[in-house]
């Protein structure tokens, strides 16, 4: 989409990020992004219009790996690629800050799209630390 701009570490705040959350994703609870982010290799925001349609973060061990989490796009915009653009511009800054591997999670029905975008399957492993928070 032309009239998409993708930003690197633009200044998003957890009131936008949580209305984009809140409209990608129906279990969003509001939450606090900056501290995470202040820690990140970057992360990288699509904007229409001045709103907040995109977003993921790349984090990092501070060495040869780097993990992309919560990428976002709005309902409204998704399925015309900026999924895909955000993706592809984090694998160029992680190239360019001399990560040697970008890791993701993803569901099983999301595969194809990981696999668009340049994700290779891996065996894995994961520990749930704590239950879900639950709203009161």
């Amino acid at each position: 989409m032309d009239d998409v701009s993708v930003l690197q570490n633009d200044g998003a705040t957890d009131a936008e990020l949580n209305v984009l959350f809140s409209a990608a994703w129906p279990s969003h609870e509001p939450r606090e992004f900056q501290p995470a982010l202040r820690h990140s290799l970057t992360y990288l925001c699509a904007r229409h219009a001045g709103r907040l349609i995109g977003f993921v973060n790349v984090a990092w061990d501070g060495g040869s790996h780097a993990f992309l989490l919560d990428p976002t796009v709005h309902p409204d915009f998704q399925h015309r690629g900026i999924g895909t653009r955000l993706i592809r511009e984090c694998v160029e800054v992680a190239q360019d800050r001399g990560v040697e591997w970008l890791h993701v999670d993803f569901e099983p029905q999301l595969a194809p799209f990981y696999r668009g975008a340049g994700f290779h399957p891996t065996e894995g492993g994961l520990i749930r630390l704590h239950p879900p928070q639950t709203s009161r």
